[in-house]
């Protein structure tokens, strides 16, 4: 495999954009939005809050209503498969005076939201959820809500960004206390939109965040960088298949987001970042990458945050790495789109690969060899499940097959011809 690629911009920052872009007063144009379709769930659901979201060419307009003078919406808010995308709402709307109900589809509906809902009670918003807070969920605002001291009980950017949107519109300060660090597009992107908000690291690493509510947003021209998250299949896909060489263009490199990297280097890969540089508060690179002999490391606990979504591909390229690979703190994966954590463990021992899943923790014993392959693959409408065993599948002894792709396009539509463009084959299977 080979070529220079760019992948979509960052889903993170893409759903931030939209819905950052609705409170302020004026329009917010953003380039290189991910149009998957978690983020278009976003852009309907605020269009649903008054927002005018419009695309012309590659560019995308957002007309915002104001901080708090969001619209009640006629009917309920659909996300879809986008967890961010409905969590992130829900806390932007827990001030609200109005009844607003949240529904998804199978997968999203089966997702806990209690852990976004516990602080949002806290605030005297009423919430009506199905059993264990799963969608559907309803909520209604308090007239007066009161802001909170939050302590976030587990590493997560949903939880604190939710609260922080919650913030935005109560009068006085909201504060969050983040134990662990956790990606900080929330933070970085509220201050570039002129929200009244601080950040204080203590000297044990413990942040604080506040935010003073109810201040005035400044639209902002945004060009979101390229998705480390989706950029991490083309690079294992590089290191995995004998004679690659490749490179992925103005890809964030935010520090939060860089644990895969990291990790892999650790593990002896050929990788090198060039030409980096700042945009908009974030720093890009494009990312170079050669097909490597790799070995097996520990990946301790305190870096999953930074790399939360990339284990499945991570697991992939253990499988081909000599000796054991250990990942630790895992415990977030039991709760994404399906449960991660045995989805990958299942789709590893499918291939020939010998693994061992822990509650929190997944042991993978490569042989430094190509990996059997030959499986179907389980994804559970998982599409970084889908995506990470299709790369398994470009480097195995014989091809990976996964038993649906269609869930792709909630993050990486282009995926199949990126891959393609690089000399990779996936096909689908009637």
């Amino acid at each position: 495999m080979s070529g220079n690629v760019t992948v979509p911009g960052d889903k993170s920052i893409s759903h931030r954009s939209l819905i950052f872009g609705t409170l302020a007063r004026g329009r917010t144009t953003v380039r290189n939005l991910l149009e998957g379709d978690d983020v278009l769930a976003t852009a309907n659901a605020m269009k649903a809050l008054g927002a005018k979201i419009e695309k012309a060419g590659d560019v995308w307009t957002v007309d915002g209503v104001g901080n708090g003078a969001l619209l009640e919406p006629k009917e309920p808010l659909d996300f879809g498969n986008a967890g961010t995308g409905s969590r992130l709402t829900m806390g932007l709307l827990a001030p609200y005076d109005f009844p607003v109900t949240f529904v998804g589809d199978a997968s999203l509906s089966s997702r806990p939201m209690g852990r976004v809902l516990d602080p949002l009670r806290q605030t005297g918003c009423q919430v009506k959820a199905q059993e264990g807070d799963r969608l559907p969920v309803t909520l209604h605002g308090a007239p007066l809500a009161v802001p909170i001291t939050y302590r976030v009980p587990v590493a997560s950017a949903q939880i604190k960004s939710a609260v922080l949107l919650a913030g935005l519109n109560i009068a006085g300060t909201t504060t969050v206390i983040e134990p662990v660090f956790t990606r900080d597009h929330t933070e970085r992107m509220l201050a570039g939109f002129g929200a009244d908000i601080t950040v204080e690291t203590a000297a044990d690493g413990v942040r604080t965040i506040s935010i003073t509510g109810q201040t005035d947003l400044r639209p902002q021209d945004i060009t979101v960088p390229g998705d480390p998250s989706s950029a991490a299949f083309a690079i294992v896909a590089g290191l995995i298949v004998p004679g690659s060489e490749l490179t992925v263009k103005d890809v964030l490199l935010n520090e939060t987001r860089t644990g895969l990297l990291t990790t892999l280097q650790e593990m002896g890969a050929n990788i090198t970042i060039k030409n980096r540089r700042e945009t908009g508060g974030e720093e890009i690179g494009d990312i170079h990458v050669a097909n490597s002999s790799l070995t097996g490391v520990t990946v301790p606990a305190e870096r999953a945050p930074s790399m939360i979504d990339e284990y499945p591909i991570l697991a992939v390229a253990a499988a081909f790495a000599d000796g054991e690979t250990r990942m630790e703190g895992l415990e977030e994966l039991r709760v994404k789109e399906c449960d991660r954590l045995a989805a990958v463990a299942r789709g590893l021992e499918e291939n020939g690969v010998d693994c061992t899943e822990g509650e929190d923790w997944l042991t993978v014993r490569g042989t430094g060899n190509m990996a059997a392959g030959g499986g179907t693959v389980e994804t559970h409408l998982d599409h970084r499940i889908a995506m990470a065993f299709l790369v398994m599948g470009l480097a195995s002894q014989k091809p990976v097959t996964v038993d649906d792709g269609a869930m792709i396009a909630t993050s990486f539509r282009e995926f199949p011809d990126l891959m393609a463009s690089l000399g990779g084959t996936i096909e689908a299977v009637a």
